[in-house]
């Protein structure tokens, strides 16, 4: 219990050197590929998820915001790997650290914003300045959208930081509770271990919304911009 509660969300290192660069790596390692025509089941479903993902995201795009559709799959995979993989005793979840998750917002906001001014910079003027503003609101409107601009890929990080903090450390809690109780009440451990597992199985499919959610802001970012 004298555990500190934000242990689990310190960078490791080895030998001194920080690890969160091998840790970043490990999640495409486990993504299996076939050699063979005829693939097994394990990744013939893996390409069904992966197709009926993609054709949800790229269905509103054009021609050129299709040719997103890598870069987004594969961010939504490294994502979701990642979530599932910290959610094991005794490892390091990235997306918890604010750091990496605006390395993964800014450059993609930036790009799909700068994909818009150069391909249609008057649409992308017009969305700072909603139609049938009056005229004495329009500086402090043009900067309240442009600020409201600036601040996605930020409110895109804390969205996805929050929710996986959040739920890791409830997971701890809830964890440390049913360890003390164990030794007190058998009945109320039996009842905390079991919203414990009702809990881990709420943060699977948190993992997997979080990385969904991210993913699909992304392309809505990029769409606007198209």
């Amino acid at each position: 219990m004298n555990e500190n509660l934000f242990a689990s969300f310190i960078a490791p290192t080895i030998l001194g050197l920080p690890a969160a660069v091998l840790i970043i790596l490990f999640p495409p390692l486990l993504i299996p590929t076939s050699k063979y025509l005829i693939n097994n089941r394990l990744i013939t479903t893996q390409q069904w998820l992966i197709k009926l993902t993609s054709k949800q995201m790229m269905t509103m795009h054009n021609t050129k915001g299709r040719t997103w559709s890598l870069m987004l799959v594969s961010l939504i995979i490294f994502i979701a790997t990642t979530n599932l993989l910290g959610l094991l005793p005794h490892s390091f979840t990235p997306t918890t650290q604010l750091s990496m998750n605006l390395a993964m917002a800014i450059p993609l906001w930036a790009g799909a914003v700068i994909m818009g001014f150069r391909s249609k910079i008057k649409n992308a003027l017009a969305h700072l300045l909603p139609q049938g503003t009056p005229t004495p609101l329009i500086p402090m409107l043009v900067i309240i959208e442009t600020i409201s601009l600036l601040i996605q890929p930020m409110a895109l990080a804390v969205r996805l930081t929050a929710n996986i903090t959040a739920g890791h450390l409830l997971m701890h809690l809830i964890g440390s509770a049913t360890l003390a109780m164990s030794t007190i009440n058998l009945p109320s451990t039996l009842i905390i271990f079991t919203i414990l597992i009702l809990l881990t199985i709420l943060e699977i499919a948190v993992a997997l919304i979080q990385a969904y959610v991210f993913t699909l802001l992304v392309s809505l970012y990029l769409h606007d911009n198209t």
